[in-house]
């Protein structure tokens, strides 16, 4: 069956059925990148807590970060 094929009718199935089509796959993929990715970014978190928590770096309100993100 063609990857095409199999998206057009998983794409027919209710959003419950479409949730666990995408569950399956992803638990069929190898997760050690994901395991290596998401400690890296953990480790990145407490980095920048810790540096706050030290006043190594401040923090801003996110309405400023957002409006000069929109500017």
């Amino acid at each position: 069956m063609q990857v095409q094929t199999i998206l057009n009718e998983a794409l027919k199935l209710p959003p419950v059925d479409k949730a666990s089509v995408i569950d399956q796959l992803m638990a069929s993929f190898d997760l050690s990148e994901k395991q290596r990715i998401d400690e890296a970014w953990a480790n990145e978190a407490e980095r920048r807590i810790d540096a706050y928590d030290t006043g190594r770096i401040s923090a801003k309100p996110v309405q400023e970060v957002m409006r000069e993100i929109n500017s």
